[in-house]
C-alpha cells in the first residue's frame, strides 16, 4: 500500500466534532436573543419605584350580610322507654296435704303410710292395733329401762331362747338369728324417713302421750331420753356364762344381770345385731338434734 493518501481519501475524514458543537451553541443563543428582542411592546416600562408607588384602589366597603341564623335543628324525640313488665310467675301448685285423722281412726292411716317404705316381711312382724298408742307407751318405759311387753309395736320371736349347755351355760348364738328379722325392720329405715314419719304423726303422738298424764311436746324428750337408755347398754367381750333359775335364765354376773330390763332386751340380740341397732339409734338422734 502506498505510504501517501489520496486526495480522495483526505476528502472523505470525518468532520470535527467541536466544531459543530460550536455552531449548535451559536444558534441557540441567536435564537433566544431574537426571541427577546422581537417582543410586541404592550406596556410602558415601569421602574422599581414605579411598582412600589402605584396605587392600588380600594375596593367599596361594604357590610358584611348578616349569616341566615340557621334553621333550629329539631332534636329527635326521645324514644319511649319500655318497661318490661315481669311475667308472672306460675307458682308451683302446692300438694294438698291431707288433714291427720283423729288418733282412734289413725291405724289404717298410718299402717298405710309405713306399707309404703317398709317391705312385706317387715310389715309382718308388726301389730297394727292401736299403732301409735302402743309405740307411744312402749318408748315411755324404754326412757325409764323397762320393757312394756304388752305394749310391743311388733310379735314376739316365734323361735325359743336357747343356750349352750357345758362346764358353763351360755346363750347359743343361734338364738340372735330370733331378732335378725326385727333389726332389719328397725334399719330398714333411713334417720331421714323414720324422722319424717315422726313429724308428720308427730300431733297424734303427743295426743296419744297426754292420754297417758303428760302435757305439750314433752314425747320429744322421752325420746331422745329412750334412745340413751339403748345407746349405754355395755358391749361384752366374749360369751357370758349364765345361770339357771327355775325355769328363766339369768347372767351370771351381777354387771350384766343388774342392768335395765331394757338393755339386757338389747344384750339378747348379740354383738352384730347391737352394734347395727346402735348405728341406726345414733343417726335417728343426730336427725332429732336438728
Amino acid at each position: 500500500m502506498s505510504e501517501h493518501s489520496s486526495e480522495t481519501e483526505v476528502q472523505k475524514r470525518p468532520v470535527n466534532n467541536n466544531l459543530i458543537f460550536g455552531v449548535v451553541i451559536l444558534i441557540i443563543v441567536a435564537c433566544v436573543a431574537a426571541y427577546i428582542l422581537l417582543q410586541p411592546d404592550d406596556k410602558p416600562t415601569q421602574t422599581v419605584e414605579d411598582i412600589v408607588t402605584e396605587e392600588v384602589p380600594m375596593a367599596e366597603f361594604q357590610e358584611p350580610e348578616p349569616e341566615p341564623e340557621p334553621e333550629p335543628v329539631a332534636e329527635p324525640e326521645p324514644e319511649p322507654v319500655v318497661v318490661e313488665q315481669p311475667v308472672a310467675r306460675e307458682e308451683e301448685p302446692v300438694p294438698e296435704v291431707e288433714p291427720l285423722p283423729t288418733l282412734n281412726e289413725s291405724d289404717e292411716v298410718v299402717v298405710a303410710r309405713m306399707d309404703e317404705v317398709l317391705s312385706d316381711q317387715v310389715m309382718s312382724l308388726m301389730v297394727t292395733d292401736d299403732l301409735i298408742r302402743r309405740g307411744v307407751v312402749y318408748v315411755d318405759n324404754i326412757a325409764k329401762g323397762k320393757v312394756a311387753a304388752s305394749h310391743a309395736p311388733v310379735e314376739r320371736p316365734k323361735e325359743s331362747f336357747k343356750v349352750i349347755e357345758g362346764d358353763i351355760l351360755t346363750i347359743d348364738p343361734n338364738s340372735y338369728e330370733r331378732y335378725t328379722p326385727y333389726v332389719k325392720l328397725f334399719t330398714s329405715l333411713s334417720a331421714a324417713q323414720a324422722i319424717r314419719i315422726y313429724d308428720e304423726y308427730k300431733p297424734l303422738i303427743n295426743e296419744a302421750y297426754a292420754e297417758i298424764g303428760y302435757e305439750g311436746d314433752a314425747f320429744n324428750q322421752t325420746l331422745e331420753e329412750a334412745i340413751d337408755v339403748l345407746l349405754d347398754t355395755p358391749e361384752p367381750k366374749g360369751d357370758m356364762p349364765l345361770v339357771r333359775n327355775s325355769v328363766t335364765y339369768q347372767y351370771a354376773y351381777s354387771e350384766w344381770e343388774n342392768l335395765p330390763q331394757a338393755q339386757k332386751q338389747v344384750l339378747r340380740m348379740g354383738p352384730e345385731n347391737m352394734k347395727k341397732v346402735k348405728a341406726a339409734l345414733r343417726n335417728i338422734k343426730a336427725e332429732l338434734e336438728k
